[in-house]
């Protein structure tokens, strides 16, 4: 039958491998491979279809093995009696655990999957005063496994792929041996201002495209959610899209073998953003919580496919395409965090800090004590109104966060950027006093005949001033005097023919070109300057931002990318040369081994960001020292 043949096929492989295999006598020993001999000493449910040697042997002392294999729910009956009679000891507890997951994988059942969970759940959380299992048991991680699984399947999947959630408050789910009564809140699906919806299950999903995959092993099914605003709550800074948020889900059963015995069962089920919790209390002990983060930041990027559109975006209007500038997070603020900013560079996407993000967020403490939030752009536009986007966008989250002046942390902002995104960041700690404005015209702008919002656009992009609550900045492979690729004229009139601006820039430079006369620089306002020309080193803009030193109230660290052994005054990473992305004066410098697109996920760059954002958290009094 069914569990004949996997049983046989691995008596079959141990045999083949020298292990029951003697000269001439029934009962042998051969040495063998150690790899074939661990394989068949830990395989079990979870992977194959033939049980662990632990659920063989209460088959075998009870002298089902056969019945199991021929009609495995009388089988599974008998061993529940069984078990009731000796008071459900552990190891009778584990064999219905495993053998009731197999029965499930083949019927999909939502009943044997409940009472797959029930099983496990009551090995591994016995009632007061029950036997604790040696930790070394291999049982224990096998339970928790098929307890996380069971979990997910026994809450069906829709035809989409997504968990089905119990529709009622209070459901009761068919068992062999009973019922269980699953209760759960109302707002089950609401934490911290938003709602979660699509939510898939991701134990399973493969992961590719980053540098490292971190979980956490623990209790719970691991899934990842949509989310979207709560009615009437105000998002500090609202969370993507399609960002998926990574949970854990918990049945917490109710006296499980006082259940058991009776037949009646009662459970709750929760809810965890392991993002913010880490564990769960169980029967007075701290429990960690399964944890799968990086399949749920992956999700997030598979869906939201931003490789495809950041040319897209770059390019504008061109092509039909509007991007809006937005600062994003990754989940919900909670006030006492430190807000990172991350501001990425030319035709690319908050994506492409992916690895340092996943990183980042798989240190606790880093975890603990940062939000880390995505600014997103159209690269095309000209650095200056980028970034005065970014000042405004930083400033509203400021005062979101912190409306009345009791959460220093979000006052004590850490701003990094990549490439271009490396000259916004500088927008946000400089005072450019009059350098821009004369570049553009010799006329005081309140002389100007402007409409008021013309005029406050202008004000807001030509003087600039170091926003307060910056303290500290990182310059990743920014072209701080230009990039050379940036230089050709050839390159510059492409952009100028591809990329389209938004209206209201073109609009204010059409309407300032006809009242007021060019500044030092000659700018015809004619044709409004995209970042590419704003980044050529023989552009007034680039050369008058270079001459602008950071603020001294604020750390300044560069970190800069070479991807060649020339003489560090001659080498450069395909974009921008050291010599360009040096500058004098930094807290800190480094020079990191990669080229220029590749630099957020290089291994030296991020352990340096993760030592700078220590090193803050040490410094910072809104926060305890990190450790």
């Amino acid at each position: 039958m069914r569990y004949t043949r996997a049983i046989a096929r691995a008596l079959a492989s141990l045999a083949a491998a020298g292990l029951l295999v003697g000269c001439a006598t029934p009962i042998g020993i051969r040495t063998a491979d150690p790899i074939e001999v661990q394989r068949y000493l830990t395989r079990s449910a979870l992977t194959g279809q033939t049980p662990s040697d632990f659920s063989l042997n209460e088959l075998r002392r009870y002298d089902l093995l056969e019945t199991f294999n021929d009609e495995p729910d009388a089988a599974l009956a008998k061993l529940h009696t069984a078990a009731l009679a000796r008071d459900l000891p552990p190891d009778a507890l584990f064999a219905l655990a495993e053998l009731s997951f197999l029965r499930a994988h083949e019927t999909q059942l939502q009943a044997s999957y409940a009472a797959a969970l029930i099983y496990s759940y009551a090995f591994l959380f016995p009632e007061q005063g029950g036997a604790s299992l040696n930790e070394f048991d291999p049982r224990e991680r096998i339970a928790a496994d098929l307890y996380n699984r069971a979990l997910t399947s026994a809450f069906r999947l829709s035809k989409l792929g997504t968990i089905a959630v119990p529709a009622n408050a209070v459901t009761d789910v068919a068992l062999p041996f009973g019922s269980i009564r699953v209760t759960r809140a109302p707002d089950l699906l609401r934490m911290q201002g938003v709602e979660f919806y699509d939510v898939e299950p991701v134990a399973q999903i493969e992961v590719r495209g980053l540098r490292n995959r971190y979980r956490q092993p623990g209790i719970g099914a691991p899934l990842a959610a949509k989310t979207r605003p709560s009615p009437g709550a105000v998002q500090v800074v609202p969370i993507g899209a399609l960002v998926r948020i990574p949970l854990a889900a918990m049945l917490l059963i109710d006296t499980p073998l006082a259940g058991l015995r009776s037949g009646k069962l009662t459970a709750n089920l929760v809810l965890f953003a392991t993002h913010d919790t880490d564990t769960i209390e169980i029967d007075g002990r701290p429990i960690p919580l399964e944890a799968e983060p990086t399949a749920a930041l992956a999700a997030s990027l598979s869906e939201a496919q931003f490789w495809k559109k950041e040319l897209a975006a770059f390019l504008g209007d061109a092509i039909g395409l509007r991007k809006q500038s937005a600062l994003i997070a990754i989940r919900p603020y909670t006030q006492g965090r430190i807000p990172v900013v991350f501001v990425h560079g030319t035709a690319s996407s908050p994506a492409r800090w992916a690895d340092m993000a996943n990183d980042l967020l798989a240190d606790a403490y880093l975890r603990d004590h940062y939000a880390f939030w995505f600014f997103t752009y159209d690269s095309g536009n000209p650095i200056a109104y980028s970034a005065h986007q970014l000042r405004t966008a930083l400033t509203q989250a400021v005062e979101r966060a912190d409306p009345s002046g009791g959460n220093p942390c979000a006052r004590d902002m850490v701003v990094m950027g990549h490439s271009q995104g490396g000259l916004l960041t500088k927008l946000t700690a400089i005072d450019s006093g009059n350098i821009f404005w004369a570049g553009i015209s010799n006329t005081p702008l309140d002389e100007i005949k402007l409409a008021p919002a013309e005029k406050e656009l202008l004000r807001g992009v030509a003087f600039v001033k170091p926003l307060p609550f910056v303290t500290e900045v990182l310059f990743l492979a920014t072209p701080q005097r230009g990039s050379y690729l940036a230089g050709p004229q050839f390159v510059r009139r492409l952009a100028a023919y591809f990329v389209r601006l938004p209206s209201e820039v073109v609009r204010v430079g059409a309407d300032l070109a006809a009242h007021a006369p060019a500044g030092e620089a000659g700018l015809s306002l004619g044709r409004i300057p995209t970042s590419i020309d704003n980044m050529s080193p023989n552009n007034r803009f680039i050369q008058a931002l270079a001459k602008i030193p950071v603020s001294p109230d604020v750390k300044t660290h560069s970190i800069i990318a070479v991807d060649s052994d020339e003489p560090l005054d001659q080498a450069g990473d395909g974009v921008v040369k050291y010599a360009s992305a040096h500058i004098e004066g930094v807290d800190s410098e480094l020079i990191v081994r990669s080229p220029h697109s590749g630099m957020q996920a290089a291994p030296a760059t991020i352990e340096e960001v993760r030592r700078i954002l220590f090193a803050h958290a040490e410094r910072s009094t809104c926060l305890a020292p990190a450790r």
